[in-house]
């Protein structure tokens, strides 16, 4: 007997509730889809109509910020803008090599050359702007006479050798002329004469294979430079000169100052036990900030030494004045830096030093960095009254028997049983490099006095001190009796140099406080 299953639809002919849900959920979006796409519609034309409101104050407040920007670039150094000027004043002066008739017929498109040596060739400074323009001179000049000769000596081997001459003369020069920017002399002095010198060759030899007038393209081209480079020339040294010499001698004297400003705020600031509050010895924090520029002026101080060697005696600065003098000062004063940022980390740190051991090493670690700051200051004046620095070598002395003084606390401070050495180590790292400033200081100032013999610094006039009037009572002795007859007296106080360097040290050295020694500006 055969038993049949009873047989169901399928479940998916029925639909689930989950279905229905959903069909339900779709027929609502469906039927409020039109009123929730005009609102969002409207939303969106609310925004972009806002953001068009919006463009006027945006606008606004871009152009105000452009203004402050050029307002402080322009008084931050004021040279800025009359350079400038100076660079439309040559552009115009030598288009008129376009505009006056003659000078078209003469040099016809040849005249663009002068633009162009105008805008390559203008710098900032004086120094940078001969540096440029003589390089640029000598290099076409002499590019041009090699080119016109490859030219001629590449006719020898007739029409069809002639191409194959001239290919081979352009790679010898060219790879010649190119290792030739590798030498740092070359690199550093030449480097843009030896540019136009390949570029110069390469158009002459090329081009003269196709033009028949090549001395009469080279004699235009040539001329067209020489007035570019003779007009930036003219106007860089009788319109407003910015000398290179003067800023690096205003730089190297500034770096001296900062490091000056630095060890002077030093003990006031690393001396201060943190659970004290001590008004006096709270100090300018920008002063201990003002070093980090001396760690990065090395290729400043390099390009401003290059130009200075290219720019006529002028002012104060005779011709040969000792520039690479001053890069040996700006070398010494980076040192110097470096050991400054060491003990900069350790100020900064925040590392417990008992107030006990910082009071031992106190005074003498405040006289070091009083004395030298004094040194570096009295060597930075110098530099900049262009005077031999009197007092430098009486303030590294004292600073070097200040350094005797650290030492010995130094010493006393180790043979203390109760002093834990390894607490004493960040203060004792100060107070060794602080000993190897004062060497540092001691090679600047005598590379400063050096530079004072070579550049012919004047002597340091004695010091025109106001006449003292003492007055006093004196009993003279009268013959047969008679009054006692007071007197005047008037004594100027007479003081020269040495002895009014000599009061100047004893009263400053006469204690290790911060607030006894006034900030020398």
């Amino acid at each position: 007997m055969q038993v049949h299953e009873p047989v169901f639809p399928p479940t998916s002919l029925f639909p689930s509730p989950s279905f229905k849900l959903a069909t339900s959920a779709m027929d609502i979006e469906s039927s409020s889809g039109p009123a929730q796409g005009g609102a969002r519609a409207g939303g969106a034309l609310a925004r972009i109509w806002g953001r068009v409101k919006g463009v006027p104050v945006v606008a606004k407040d871009k152009a105000v910020e452009f203004a402050t920007r050029v307002r402080k670039l322009g008084q931050d150094d004021p040279r800025r803008v009359i350079h400038s000027l100076k660079v439309g004043l040559a552009l115009t002066l030598v288009s008129l090599v376009y505009y006056v008739r003659p000078f078209y017929d003469g040099y016809g498109i040849s005249g663009i050359w002068a633009v162009v040596t105008v805008v390559v060739v203008f710098e900032f400074t004086v120094g940078a702007t001969l540096s440029k323009g003589i390089n640029r001179g000598c290099a076409t000049l002499l590019a041009g006479a090699l080119g016109i000769g490859s030219q001629y000596l590449a006719c020898l081997f007739g029409k069809q050798g002639e191409a194959i001459v001239l290919a081979s003369l352009v790679f010898l020069l060219g790879a010649t002329a190119t290792f030739t920017r590798f030498f740092p002399r070359i690199k550093a002095r030449y480097d843009y004469g030896v540019l136009i010198f390949i570029l110069t060759y390469s158009m002459v030899a090329i081009s003269g294979y196709r033009v028949h007038e090549l001395i009469q393209l080279a004699h235009q081209r040539l001329t067209t430079i020489l007035i570019g480079g003779a007009t930036c020339v003219f106007v860089a040294i009788f319109v407003c000169p910015v000398w290179a010499g003067e800023d690096l001698h205003s730089l190297i004297a500034g770096n001296i100052d900062k490091l000056a400003d630095f060890l002077e705020a030093f003990g006031g600031e690393y001396f201060q036990c943190f659970d004290e509050i001590n008004e006096k010895s709270k100090t300018d924090k920008t002063c201990l900030q003002r070093y980090k520029t001396v760690l990065t002026s090395k290729n400043i101080e390099e390009s401003w030494a290059n130009w200075a060697r290219w720019e006529p005696a002028h002012g104060r600065f005779r011709y040969r004045h000792p520039w690479k003098q001053y890069l040996k000062i700006g070398a010494l004063a980076r040192q110097c830096a470096y050991q400054i940022a060491t003990i900069h980390g350790y100020v900064c740190s925040d590392a417990q030093v008992p107030c006990a051991f910082k009071r031992i090493i106190e005074a003498p670690s405040m006289k070091v960095s009083s004395e030298a700051s004094k040194a570096l200051r009295t060597c930075a004046s110098a530099i900049k009254q262009m005077a031999e620095p009197s007092c430098a070598s009486l303030y590294v002395e004292n600073a070097k028997s200040a350094v005797e003084e650290l030492k010995a606390a130094l010493g006393a401070a180790q043979l203390d049983d109760s002093v834990d050495l390894l607490e004493i180590v960040p203060a004792a790292t100060v107070a060794s490099v602080l000993i190897g400033i004062v060497d540092r200081v001691e090679e600047v100032c005598e590379e400063v006095i050096e530079l004072a013999k070579m550049a012919h610094f004047k002597a340091p006039e004695k010091q025109q001190q106001q006449q003292m009037l003492h007055r006093g009572a004196v009993k003279p002795v009268v013959e047969g009796g008679g009054e006692t007859v007071s007197v005047v007296v008037d004594v100027p106080a007479l003081a020269d140099r040495a002895e009014c360097c000599t009061k100047t040290t004893e009263a400053n050295s006469r204690a290790s406080r911060p607030d006894t020694d006034p900030p020398m500006k």
